[in-house]
Order: structure tokens, then sequence, then C-alpha cells
């Protein structure tokens, strides 16, 4: 009886994403059946409520402040023109074949998906793939590929709230997670190789995929242990972006930028360079200075300051911008938290103890099946942070009820639930429209379900060796 009243708030969300219902809607879903179970059979004390409350709290805020500083972050760029010149940069700099594409895989998107999120970052990259000659159908697909860095995507409210529900450090969750993302980076790069190179030339696309993989891969793992995990996927797609760019340049082609492109980088370069800044400046500071650190090296932060920078330079886009980022929070926001109130009253009730309990029966295999649940969730959330706050404490009570690495479990259930961004209706919906494909909407889906599956497995056969 007990294990089906913890199942009930799980299920009626799926229910609810099934039967096309928004996410707040489906968050609601969950909380109403979860409040009368809360009260009659997995009952709290109002002291462990209130504790609780005080407890989640600045969480709650500092995920609600990055979403805003992202989603008005990349409102400023579209309205002031800034995304426009960038990503012309990008095409005209990048030339035609495998390269670009592997590019935007691993360069381009996730850079701009780590500092906006919400699949901005897709959103950018199917033009520039249009741009540089491929078909509506292709550009569709691998614009979604791109979105690999998701765990980073707007500095990672999403890895935050499974470090706060799983007692893994944020940082060191950062770690973990980009080591069981490799496989992400590579599977991705891979099949951008497969489906825009010629059948006679895909054994070098491949090689090259896989060495672009391993590019980013090093990249966002030595960004999340040197610098730490906020800024780590816009590091590792920046870099990776600068060394496709460094080839064709050292192959002869020119590369040259503009001083309007130049500018328009400066908003990127203001959120990087203030994030690094500052978390150097507190690494070299003794403890006791939380408050001030938690604040100057918080991305919603950098990402206010560097929008207030542009908009104060063109006022006259100012109040567009505004307005689009304001109706776009309210859409984002209310769902998140609420899915964060969800996992949170689900944890302290004992709810996901008991869903633990469920999954511990799986035993040795447990790790194995582990990214498969995660995937599960993340692609009937379609947020990461949704995912994380309804899946990331069962996961973690599973773990400890095995013995095993919590760390590296979470890792991976970061991992594979941030995965199922790519595949997400929502994402593929943007995407086919974008490539102007509509009615390839079904094959776009397929083809990324299948993909998922795929990711899923192999997290999950490496989860099952490291574990």
């Amino acid at each position: 009886m007990r294990a089906l009243a913890a199942v009930a708030p799980l299920s009626a969300v799926i229910l609810m994403l099934l039967l096309g219902r928004s996410s707040r809607a489906a968050a609601l879903a969950g909380i109403a059946v979860l409040v009368p179970l809360v009260a009659f059979v997995f009952p709290i004390s109002v002291s462990t409520a209130l504790r609780s409350a005080a407890e989640w709290a600045p969480v709650v805020t500092e995920v609600v402040l990055v979403l805003a500083g992202g989603i008005l972050f990349a409102e400023a760029g579209r309205f002031t023109g800034n995304q426009q010149r960038i990503t012309g940069w990008v095409t005209s700099s990048l030339g035609t074949g495998i390269v670009p594409v592997l590019a935007i895989v691993h360069g381009f998107t996730p850079l701009t998906e780590s500092l906006t999120g919400y699949g901005v970052g897709a959103a950018l990259a199917v033009p520039l793939l249009l741009g540089i000659g491929l078909p509506g159908k292709q550009a569709a697909i691998v614009g979604l590929l791109g979105l690999c860095a998701v765990p980073w995507g707007s500095m990672g409210p999403g890895t935050l709230i499974a470090s706060h529900l799983s007692g893994v450090d944020f940082d060191a969750l950062g770690v973990t997670t980009a080591l069981f993302n490799i496989v992400v980076f590579v599977a991705v790069g891979v099949t951008a190789a497969l489906l825009v190179s010629e059948r006679g030339r895909r054994a070098p696309a491949i090689t090259a995929a896989i060495g672009s993989a391993l590019a980013l891969s090093a990249a966002v793992l030595g960004a999340n242990v040197l610098v730490g995990t906020a800024p780590a996927g816009a590091i590792g797609g920046l870099t990776v972006l600068a060394l496709h760019i460094g080839i064709r340049a050292a192959r002869g082609n020119r590369i040259g930028m503009s001083r309007d492109v130049a500018r328009a980088c400066v908003p990127y370069a203001i959120v990087l360079c203030g994030m690094l800044a500052a978390t150097l400046v507190f690494a070299l500071l003794p403890a006791g200075s939380g408050a001030a650190q938690a604040i100057l090296t918080s991305p919603a932060l950098w990402l206010f300051v560097s929008t207030g920078a542009l908009l104060a330079v063109h006022r006259s886009a100012a109040r567009g911008a505004v307005r689009s980022a304001a109706a776009t929070w309210l859409r984002v926001a209310p769902a998140t938290v609420l899915f964060v109130v969800l996992g949170a009253l689900m944890g302290v009730s004992g709810m996901t103890e008991e869903l633990a309990g469920i999954l511990a029966r799986l035993g040795a295999g447990y790790p194995f099946f582990l990214p498969l649940f995660a995937s599960l969730i993340g692609f009937v959330t379609g947020s990461n942070s949704g995912a994380n706050a309804l899946g990331a404490g069962a996961q973690t009570d599973v773990a400890r009820a095995l013995g095993l690495d919590v760390p590296l479990a979470i890792g991976a259930h970061n991992a594979a639930a941030a995965t199922a961004m790519m595949a997400s209706p929502a994402r593929v919906e943007l995407a086919v429209s974008l490539a102007r494909v509509p009615e390839q909407r079904g094959a776009v889906q397929r083809l990324l379900l299948l993909q998922l599956g795929v990711i899923s497995l192999a997290i999950g056969c490496l989860s099952f060796v490291l574990l």
C-alpha cells in the first residue's frame, strides 16, 4: 500500500504529460495527489516542514534567479541583434563540411546553452546549420544533438538541485557528471557525422567526431576540476569552438572578426570572466566569507550584470527584451519551483525512501537501470531541474541502501536525465519549426528517441562497471 502511494505523485505527473498538459499542470497534479498522502499515509510534523522550507529556500531562490538571468540574457541578445551578429560570424568562419557541424554540436551550442538554457542553444544552432547547407530535417536533428551539455545549461540550476537533494557537493557532482557525459559527447558527435557525411567519407568524419568529443570532454572535466561546475559547460564549448576555428585558420583560411561582432561577444565575456574572477578570488581568501562568496560567484549575478550593461547601451531594446523575458520566465519558473516543492515534499515525507526500496530490489542490476529511470523522468518532465527534483532523492536513497558510491550514482543520473532534453517533445517542436520542416516532426522525434535509448544504455553499462 505504501509503495503504491509513493509512486502515485510521479504517476500523476507522467499521466498529465502524456495527455499533453503543461509542465506546470503536471507538477500541480503531482502536488494535488501528494498532499492527502502526506496528511494520511506519509505524515510529517509542522516543525519538520518548516525546517525543510528553510533549508530549501536559498536553493529555490538561486534557481529562480538563475532562470531569470539566463532568460533575460538570451532575450537581450535577440532584441539587440547580438545573437544574429555572432551566428553570422560563426557561419562565415567555419565554412562547410563535417568541421562546422562538429564545431556547432560540440562548441557553439554547448556554449550558448550553458549561458542561457531552455533550448536557446538549439534555437541558435538550427539557423546556423541551415546556413552551412544542411537540409531542414538534418538541421533540426543536429541542432538538438548540440544540447549535450544540459547539466551545465543556464549555469547548472538542475545540477544544483541534484546536489542539494543528494548531499553531494555541487562541484564534485559536476565532476562525476562530466565523467559520464563523455559517453554523451561521443554519441552525439558520431551521430552527427553519420547524418551529414557522404558514405565514402564516413570513416574520417567519425574519427573527427570522436576527437572533437574527447576535446569537449577534457575541457568540461578540466573546467569542473579547476574552476567549478557553473561555468564548466560554457568554458568547454568555447574551448572547442575556438579549437575548430583555430584549425581552419591553421589550414590557411582567413578568420576575421569585425568590430560589431567583437562588441556582440562582450556580454558573454562579462559572464564568463566575472564568474572566473570571483571564483579565483574566493579560492585565495580564507574561509568565512560564505554570504559574499555565494552572491559574487552566483551565475545569476553575472547574467544580470552583463544584461544590464548591454541594455544600458541599447536602451531602445530594453522594454521588448524585458517583456519577452518576463513572459518566458512566468511560464518556466513556476513549473520549476513546483517540481522542486514536489521533490522536496516527497523526500521529507519518506516517499523517495519508499521508492528507493522498490528500486533497490533490482539489487546488483540497479546501476545498469539507474540511467534508464533517469532518462524516463527527464523525458516526461522536459526539464533537467524537474527530473532532478523528482528523481535525485530516490536515486540517492537507493545508492546508499545498496552501498554504492553516491557521487558517481547521482552523476550518472544527472547525465542521463539531462540527455533526455534533446528528445523532449517541446525541444523537437522548436527545432522543426525553426528548420521549417514541421511535417518531419515524427521522424525527428523517433531518431532522437533512438539516440536517447542508445546513450542511456551506454551510460548504464558504464554505471554498472563503475558502481
